[in-house]
């Protein structure tokens, strides 16, 4: 099987199509995901159908689930589908939703994410402990705390917010620093995956979260361990998401 890893912010993805209509299934994505016994990565894109400069995908977790979306993820095939079809401008699609993509002049992807939801803030229990959270969709599940952007906190509250009875389904977790008018540092708990240097959609998830609550205003600077995106909001929450997609290495899985 032909792969291409690529990452965005450390954030890695392995990209493999399917062939003669044979689909991944969760034990192979755990295998290439595995850094000791496959390709190691946060994830994998599978291109399920290509036309042109158009792509459909699916998303696999490092655990074998399927995740509805992923703003990294879907940036790295847009990256990965210029570069194919030779064009600036593509479309992803993912899991019922399009996205457009753009690779720009200086190098980085601008994807549109569109309209994403925003609850209300909210409290739950975590044992004896009370937890303020916003919820948001961004076609997959996050939980947004408002919290400084400590390890350890992200250590002990992530798997205890993704495992909740709150999310039947599970959920990503951020917690959100609020730096300046404009600026976020976020840490990053990714549904089926743990820890990660950096998210698409959870810096869209805490940019929508932090100026619908007021926190800051857009266009929003997210800063994660691995580096920065700029997540853009118009008027009705529409959002466009900016960052890099660099590839890795490609090669041959056996």
């Amino acid at each position: 099987m032909r792969f291409w890893k690529w990452h965005a912010l450390g954030n890695s993805y392995v990209v493999v199509e399917r062939r003669d209509g044979q689909a991944l299934d969760p034990d192979l994505a755990r295998r290439i995901c595995d850094l000791r016994y496959g390709v190691g990565s946060d994830g994998v894109v599978e291109v399920v159908a290509l036309a042109g400069s158009r792509a459909e995908i699916a998303i696999w977790n490092p655990d074998g689930s399927v995740a509805e979306f992923s703003g990294n993820g879907s940036r790295i095939a847009a990256a990965w589908l210029a570069r194919r079809a030779e064009t600036a401008q593509v479309t992803i699609d993912v899991a019922a939703r399009s996205y457009p993509a753009a690779v720009r002049e200086d190098g980085l992807v601008a994807m549109g994410v569109g309209e994403v939801e925003v609850g209300e803030i909210e409290t739950i229990e975590l044992g004896d402990e009370r937890v303020e959270l916003t919820a948001v969709s961004v076609g997959n599940p996050h939980a947004v705390v408002r919290a400084p952007a400590e390890r350890a906190e992200l250590l002990r509250l992530g798997p205890q917010l993704e495992t909740h009875s709150r999310f039947p389904e599970r959920t990503n977790v951020q917690l959100v620093q609020v730096d300046g008018p404009s600026e976020l540092t976020v840490l990053v708990w990714e549904r089926g995956a743990g820890e990660t240097s950096a998210s698409g959609s959870s810096a869209v998830a805490a940019a929508a979260a932090a100026v619908t609550n007021g926190w800051c205003a857009s266009p929003v600077q997210v800063r994660m361990p691995g580096g920065e995106l700029r997540v853009e909001l118009d008027e009705e929450n529409r959002i466009t998401l900016v960052g890099p997609a660099e590839e890795i290495c490609e090669g041959e899985l056996r």
